[in-house]
């Protein structure tokens, strides 16, 4: 089998840590001074999952509310969406529905299944934490959300696994796994 190439669109409100995650997943390092997105980013990794070759596209969205209407045009065509939060500022996550309003815009003008992952950052600000792994949990399901996980993009704890995770389901959902 060639190399399959998946979209995948991080999206949610400005200094969650959108950015910081995707760098961290591309090169392993954490950026401390990184930059407002300007629109979208896009990245590029190329993975193996089961030997599948995949090129992971991550199209990184900038929270702020300028750029909002980007996100229902870039998402069109994606395997699957991250919607992301920080733990430790319960109003990032006040306008959810609106993000995936956004996202599903898109997403759903095609006709394969399209799985969103909620994703809680900054898990490393341990004593700061406003949001408890429950109410996330609970919030994920409000919201048809299909999974739920908390990473740390400063200390890496999970950043691979969630990547992971979201492209082993999409794989198993498109029958190649």
């Amino acid at each position: 089998m060639g190399e399959i190439a998946y979209k995948i669109c991080v999206f949610g409100e400005s200094g969650v840590g959108k950015t910081t995650l995707a760098r961290r997943y591309l090169t392993g390092y954490f950026e401390e001074d990184i930059k407002l997105t300007m629109g979208a980013e896009l990245f590029v990794k190329y993975i193996k999952i089961d030997d599948i070759r995949i090129i992971l596209q991550l199209w990184d969205f900038g929270g702020e509310d300028d750029f909002n209407f980007l996100l229902p045009l870039y998402s069109k065509g994606s395997s699957g969406g991250i919607f992301m939060f920080d733990l430790n500022n319960k109003a990032s996550l006040n306008r959810i529905a609106k993000w995936i309003e956004l996202f599903k815009e898109g997403s759903l003008k095609s006709e394969k299944i399209c799985p969103i992952l909620m994703v809680g950052g900054k898990q490393d600000l341990q004593g700061k934490i406003a949001i408890t792994e429950s109410e996330a949990r609970t919030i994920a399901k409000e919201n048809n959300l299909y999974k739920y996980i908390e990473c740390s993009s400063k200390t890496g704890v999970n950043v691979d696994n969630l990547f992971e995770k979201l492209m082993r389901d999409i794989l198993k959902l498109q029958n190649i796994i």
